[in-house]
């Protein structure tokens, strides 16, 4: 699971990866820094648009279900895990209607336990280039001030048997070495967007997957 990233500070460095047409000018209208519950950006296939284009969106890293109460719940959903999307009753909606989106991120971290305490480790793509992060997207009405809230969740999938990733996060001590469930996030490549943005069901689910370790440049945060 991912609980802390970095997104990007510059609009025109994701409309320029994404291909986003619609620019929204310079600045940044999101956190410089993304935990639960804060505001981040993702890209999602354009609303109202019967083509392929995207838009930026800013949203709640949390994603808010269509029965929830309010918007910041008792209960984490920043990370969804990918194997239980079509069961969950968070995400089992978004899924099928194919609300799916990509979270820009210039790094992500990690906690590591190999030395017996939290060593945070740092995720950058090895290429230089912004990670696109697969999402799930949702817009929530409170219905009792009739507010309109956008919001997201990052999908995780099993990396038990990734050589970097399952040395991320603290054993489990009732679990086997060999079924610890860790988790990993689910890097897209470029070539792949439209496929995870526009394609069918069955599309996107050949799209998660664990990246190839070599896409990672990772290492202990500098103290």
């Amino acid at each position: 699971m991912c609980n802390t990233y970095k997104p990007p500070a510059d609009v025109k460095a994701i409309e320029q990866s994404w291909e986003i047409s619609k620019g929204r000018g310079n600045g940044r209208w999101w956190d410089d820094v993304l935990y639960p519950h804060g505001d981040g950006p993702f890209v999602r296939r354009a609303k109202g648009d019967a083509g392929f284009s995207r838009e930026l969106v800013v949203g709640q890293w949390g994603l808010i279900p269509w029965f929830a109460k309010e918007a910041k719940l008792k209960y984490p959903t920043n990370n969804a895990r990918s194997e239980e999307l079509a069961q969950k009753a968070s995400y089992k909606d978004p899924w099928a209607r194919g609300q799916r989106c990509i979270i820009p991120a210039e790094t992500f971290d990690e906690p590591n336990w190999e030395t017996g305490k939290n060593v945070w480790w740092r995720f950058r793509r090895a290429d230089g280039q912004l990670w696109g992060l697969a999402g799930l997207w949702n817009t929530w009405t409170d219905k009792a001030t009739g507010e309109v809230r956008e919001s997201y969740t990052m999908l995780t999938i099993n990396a038990d048997d990734d050589p970097l990733m399952r040395r991320m996060h603290k054993p489990n001590p009732k679990r086997p070495a060999d079924r610890q469930d860790k988790r990993s996030v689910i890097p897209l490549a470029p070539e792949d967007y439209d496929q995870w943005l526009a394609g069918t069901l069955k599309d996107a689910q050949a799209l998660l997957r664990l990246a190839p370790v070599d896409v990672y440049d990772a290492g202990p945060v500098a103290a």
